[in-house]
């Protein structure tokens, strides 16, 4: 039996419950901060002048430069030690790098219609991927590594995946110049 009014407030009954505006007040509000300025949407123009601007990163160049650095570190470690073990090993520290980050990008290399759903995944997919492999290469320097340094793999390794902050800076100071 249904009383009358009873759809206002029943949102099965297709009516809406409506809470008065202090009835949760936002305990987290600072009221006397300033607010946020309203998002402003960009014009087409501004995106393409954007894009002219800052062209999007390639991974390619962030692997090359990883290599680049791997395998500056690998020659340093050779010539400081006077060991080919430790030359070879700060080298294979750094493909512990590249080569896994070649797979993701080879992995994530974009295709036509694809949905933005399913890039998501794939990116999870090659990123676990590229852990697995990392991983799976570090287990196995001992057996593929002859004299193994793992001081000398480690500085490949930390130098290689920091190299990528090299092509960052590079790019924020050419866009500054320009």
């Amino acid at each position: 039996m249904s009383t009358p009014g009873a759809s206002d407030k029943n949102p099965a009954a297709g009516g809406e419950v409506k809470a008065p505006a202090d009835a949760w007040p936002d305990a987290w509000a600072d009221e006397s901060a300033p607010q946020d300025p309203p998002v402003r949407v960009w014009t087409r123009e501004e995106v393409q002048h954007l894009r002219a601007v800052q062209p999007p990163l390639s991974p390619w160049r962030v692997l090359m430069v990883q290599a680049v650095a791997g395998l500056l570190v690998a020659l340093l470690c050779g010539l400081l030690t006077g060991r080919t073990g430790a030359a070879w090993s700060a080298l294979y520290g750094a493909a512990a790098v590249v080569l896994p980050g070649l797979l993701l990008a080879r992995g994530m290399t974009p295709s036509p219609g694809v949905r933005p759903a399913a890039i998501v995944l794939r990116f999870m997919l090659w990123e676990l991927v590229k852990i697995v492999v990392a991983v799976a290469m570090l287990v196995m320097a001992p057996r593929f590594v002859p004299g193994l340094n793992w001081l000398a793999l480690l500085a490949g390794l930390v130098v290689s995946a920091k190299a990528s902050w090299l092509v960052l800076l590079w790019r924020g100071r050419s866009a500054r110049t320009n």
